[in-house]
C-alpha cells in the first residue's frame, strides 16, 4: 500500500491504521532518510496499540519500552549500529519473545531484522516540506 501524507499528523495517523492489525510478536522495519518521518509513524503506532505516553527516537540509547497499551511497543533505532551481532548484543531475540511489537527504525542496518513476516514501511519526503511518500508491504510482501 502507499499513502502520501501531508503533515506530521498524518503520518502519525497512518501509523495509528497499521496499529490495529498488528499482533504479539509483530515486527515492523523503516527504511527512509533521515529526518524523513520514521519517528512520527511510530508515534502513531503506539497511539494506535493505546499507549499514552510520549515517544522519542531511541538515537541514543538504541531502543525505548513502551507499556500500558494493547501490546508493549519496543522501539528501536539502528543508526549507530553496524551488524546483526551488535543487535544480538542488545537482546533482540529477548524483546522478540516478550510479547510486543518492535518497530525497527534503520533496519537495513541489521539485515536480520527482516524476514518473512517483518512488515515493512519505507517513507521519503515528497515533491514539498511536509509531504511523505509511505509504502507498506505486509509480512511476506516482496
Amino acid at each position: 500500500m502507499e499513502y502520501i501524507t501531508e503533515s506530521v499528523e498524518d503520518t502519525e495517523q497512518v501509523g495509528v491504521g497499521l496499529a490495529i492489525s498488528l499482533k504479539a510478536g509483530s515486527v515492523v522495519a523503516f527504511t527512509g532518510d533521515l529526518g524523513a518521518g520514521k519517528t512520527a509513524f511510530v508515534r502513531g503506532l503506539a497511539r494506535g496499540l493505546g499507549i499514552s505516553e510520549r515517544v522519542t527516537s531511541p538515537t541514543f540509547t538504541i531502543v525505548n519500552e513502551y507499556e500500558g497499551g494493547r501490546l508493549p511497543l519496543f522501539h528501536f533505532d539502528l543508526y549507530r549500529l553496524g551488524s546483526d551481532e551488535e543487535l544480538s548484543d542488545i537482546g533482540w531475540e529477548d524483546y522478540l519473545r516478550r510479547g510486543g511489537v518492535c518497530a525497527v527504525e534503520w533496519s537495513e542496518t541489521a539485515p536480520s531484522v527482516v524476514d518473512t513476516d517483518t512488515i515493512r514501511v519505507d517513507i521519503r519526503r515528497g515533491e514539498h516540506d511536509n509531504q511523505r511518500r509511505i509504502t507498506i508491504k505486509e509480512g511476506g510482501a516482496s
